[in-house]
């Protein structure tokens, strides 16, 4: 007789023939060009391109049935170097890498930019076949980019999108209280959002891993408290923010901000790294760590405001925070033996008085949120000793 686990494998890999075949018989009978068309691939590379929930599972027995690690890197698109870099984390620790390039409508607000959020779709594919070489010639990596997942509405919500208003009826994951404060506070159906892609495509792709950038740092904190109380056998893995030279943290929605914004973007990064350095110099008291912060932010609007309208860029600042690492709750002191998260929020405001020929950014240059953080590691870890 077969041990459990064989049998279960066994009957996995029927159960796979069997969708395999069924799918084959299915077209036969329909429509011809999905039973003799190609796999879609990224352009000048081998990676796949999968669009369904039921080719993704196809795909993920196959890696099943050669034992082969999965990473998945969960994106929306509008690739940069801060996601470039959780991929080559995913090569470095899995056999294969999965990509999912999908614009979420349930994390925007009903008032949000889903409109104007920039899709590149050519754009990614190519620095995503790039990367897969660079990959290859890397002898250090255990693995590569193996497919990108790109489902539509219709297949993330099957029973149909259920809205994106706060009162919405639909099936979500809701994680409180963590999705109320700080940037669920300003946005009170991001996380809701947020929490139920992510469990849909930890369904449907089933990494072992999973891999998040620390800018999104709230963000973070919910999926981990999501993976450890639904018990999902996936680990979390979180990088390091990737940021430009001047210190603003990558993102997607820097291409809305156009150079007379960008120039001033960078006031988050240095008000938190001010209130930062009071930490390292010893300080544990809220009001000392978050007044240094709040003097950079106040000193730069200040000066901002003193300019013309045709020169200057203004901000509105949404928070400034100093809280728990593990529940994002505001903290009155800094517990040394656990240390802190500094965050905050910013509204780069849209230029007042374009000037003719002006970069207003993508769009025209709406308003861009901004969100950076810093943490506050435990005294006496190595990273505090810098």
């Amino acid at each position: 007789m077969l041990p459990p686990t064989i049998r279960r494998l066994a009957g996995s890999r029927a159960h796979a023939q069997r969708t395999i075949s069924t799918t084959a018989r299915r077209t036969a009978f329909g429509s011809t060009i999905r039973r003799f068309a190609a796999p879609e691939v990224v352009p000048s590379s081998h990676i796949r391109v999968v669009r369904t929930v039921e080719l993704m599972r196809v795909w993920r027995r196959r890696q099943l049935f050669g034992q082969r690690l999965v990473g998945l890197v969960p994106t929306m698109g509008a690739l940069h170097d801060g996601h470039l870099s959780l991929i080559r984390a995913a090569a470095r620790e899995n056999h294969t890498v999965v990509v999912s390039v999908y614009v979420n409508p349930a994390q925007f607000g009903a008032n949000e930019d889903l409109d104007s959020y920039p899709v590149t779709w050519d754009d990614d594919c190519r620095k995503l076949a790039e990367l897969d070489r660079e990959l290859a010639d890397d002898g250090a990596n255990l693995g590569r980019i193996s497919a990108v997942f790109a489902p539509g509405n219709r297949e993330m919500y099957p029973l149909g999108f259920p809205g994106q208003e706060v009162d919405s009826h639909g099936n979500f994951v809701v994680m409180t209280p963590i999705s109320e404060v700080l940037e669920g506070k300003t946005r009170p159906t991001f996380f809701r959002g947020v929490a139920t892609v992510c469990m849909k495509l930890f369904n449907i792709v089933e990494p072992e891993r999973v891999y998040f950038g620390q800018k999104d740092v709230q963000q973070t904190v919910v999926i981990r408290n999501m993976v450890r109380d639904f018990m999902l056998p996936i680990e979390v893995v979180v990088g390091p923010t990737s940021r430009e030279s001047d210190g603003l943290a990558m993102s997607s929605r820097n291409v809305y901000l156009g150079q007379r914004r960008r120039d001033v973007a960078t006031v988050l990064n240095r008000a938190l790294v001010a209130a930062e350095r009071k930490y390292l110099g010893g300080h544990i008291d809220r009001g000392i760590i978050l007044k240094a912060a709040k003097r950079v932010a106040q000193e730069t609007l200040d000066l901002q405001k003193a300019m013309t309208p045709e020169r200057r860029a203004l901000f509105e600042v949404d928070y400034i925070s100093l809280a728990d690492p593990d529940t994002m709750q505001e903290v009155g002191t800094v517990d040394r033996k656990s240390g802190a998260i500094l965050s905050g929020a910013i509204k780069m405001l849209p230029v007042e008085s374009p000037q003719p020929g002006e970069d207003l950014g993508h769009s025209d240059g709406p308003a861009v949120r901004l969100i950076d953080n810093i943490v506050l590691e435990p005294f006496g870890s190595k990273r505090n000793k810098r």
